[in-house]
């Protein structure tokens, strides 16, 4: 694998957002396909999308709700 940047954000109370080129892969290897020239795509972390592992807004209406903070030390 390359070496680049990739950043992934978490979103309160949302998905997890991710930043660069990246592949995601499922249990056996395989990718997912995520279109060329996407700047950034979520992944969902509520596990309500129905479109796993990608976040389909479903979060919204689930009642999802995480705040999570890096430690400050």
């Amino acid at each position: 694998m390359s070496e680049t940047t990739v950043i992934i954000r978490v979103r309160d109370n949302g998905p997890y957002v991710v930043e660069g080129a990246v592949q995601v892969l499922d249990a056996e290897g395989k990718p997912f396909s995520i279109p060329a020239g996407k700047p950034a795509f979520a992944l969902c972390r509520c596990g309500h999308s129905r479109t796993k592992p990608f976040c389909d807004g479903s979060h919204r209406t689930a009642g999802f709700q995480a705040s999570e903070r890096a430690p400050t030390s």
